[in-house]
């Protein structure tokens, strides 16, 4: 079997496995709509506050539903013994790593992606808004994934390691949740958003190109 062939491989067995905890795989999409649906209510209902206060909202609940889904990117496979024949295996470990980090990023960042443009009407952003906040969560999304499966790798072996699983990546994520919601909150003033979103591509790219390589050798560490 071919790497790329592999990488598909690695991608539906991930898909497969989280349709069969839908629990698992409801419970940050749950969080992320009751966060940003309950702001509104707590907050002043005038438009202004609201438009003002919304691209930070929207993208911090982003951010925490997505560490609330990396818990349980390693547990199954620590648990069933099959993450030790996958380090040991013929395929390099890296393509491993990514292979199951794009399937985490379709299960959780993907529908975030989508939803977060719905529940946006909630806080009365305008047109260019909501399609900056989109853009944003295409390019950051990812990044966030990629940083949470290498702290996840670090502490695959650790049970009940969300918090500190949260305490190593959150620091790391600030900057793509920074550049996110003031793209987006310069879309909606009608300002150029070049700036963020480049900044956001190039975090994505150097993301990419290293993270699945530190991941793998986090994984190592952890089996060890």
């Amino acid at each position: 079997m071919n790497p790329g062939r592999f990488f598909i491989a690695i991608v539906r067995r991930e898909l497969q496995i989280a349709f069969k905890r839908w629990s698992d795989l409801l419970s940050p999409l749950v969080f992320f709509v009751m966060v940003t649906t309950l702001f509104p209510l707590a907050l002043s209902p005038q438009h202004a506050v609201l438009r003002n206060l919304g691209p930070a909202v929207l993208w911090i609940a982003a951010l925490l539903a997505t560490l609330l889904s990396l818990n349980a990117l390693f547990r199954a496979d620590v648990e069933d013994g099959s993450l030790e024949q996958l380090v040991i295996g013929p395929y390099p470990l890296p393509l491993v790593i990514l292979g199951k980090t794009a399937a985490h990023w379709l299960l959780n960042g993907l529908p975030l992606v989508i939803l977060a443009p719905v529940l946006a009407v909630t806080y009365y952003l305008p047109v260019e808004g909501v399609r900056a906040l989109s853009l944003t969560l295409l390019l950051g999304t990812p990044t966030l994934s990629l940083l949470g499966a290498a702290g996840a790798a670090l502490t695959a072996a650790v049970r009940q390691s969300g918090g500190l699983l949260a305490l190593l990546v959150l620091p790391l994520m600030l900057p793509v949740l920074m550049f996110g919601a003031r793209a987006t909150d310069l879309a909606g003033s009608g300002e150029p958003i070049d700036g963020p979103v480049y900044l956001l591509g190039a975090l994505f790219l150097l993301a990419l190109s290293l993270l699945p390589f530190a991941s793998a050798a986090a994984i190592r560490i952890s089996l060890d």
